[in-house]
């Protein structure tokens, strides 16, 4: 019987996600709009945590959860504005990081359904000039 290979490793680990995330992180340092959603003066503590919980999501080390416990994700981005806007500019850099690091289009296609499917949930606050916006009013 064969062990099934995990995402994490399928798509070459460790150096795999470091690249990811230090790609988005390049975008999200150059966005004034995301940039204001972290408060620490230096993104690297925050990119350190966004690639402990990508690699444990995929299967690799449990780093996050032996030091941050439970991801929790809702409740840490709860203090957090996440527009629609937002959620797409967050996209938007994810987009660029996924492309920049060039995984195989089944491998991309997977990370990138998650991540779609993450941002959307992440949108806490509505935004009701946003061109996607739906007029619930009546009007």
């Amino acid at each position: 019987m064969t062990e099934q290979q995990s995402f994490y490793d399928a798509v070459g680990g460790a150096d795999t996600f470091h690249r990811l995330v230090a790609a988005f992180y390049r975008g999200v340092a150059a966005d004034p709009e995301l940039r204001a959603m972290y408060p620490e003066e230096d993104l690297g503590p925050a990119e350190v945590r966004f690639r402990m919980f990508l690699e444990q999501y995929w299967g690799g080390p449990k780093t996050y959860s032996e030091q941050r416990g439970h991801p929790r994700l809702r409740m840490r981005h709860a203090p957090f504005a996440v527009t629609p806007s937002a959620r797409d500019r967050w996209l938007g850099h994810m987009r660029a990081a996924l492309d920049e690091i060039a995984l195989s289009p089944e491998r991309d296609e997977e990370i990138w359904r998650y991540m779609v499917m993450a941002a959307h949930s992440m949108v806490n606050t509505d935004e009701p000039n946003y061109p996607g916006a739906i007029d619930v009013s009546g009007r």
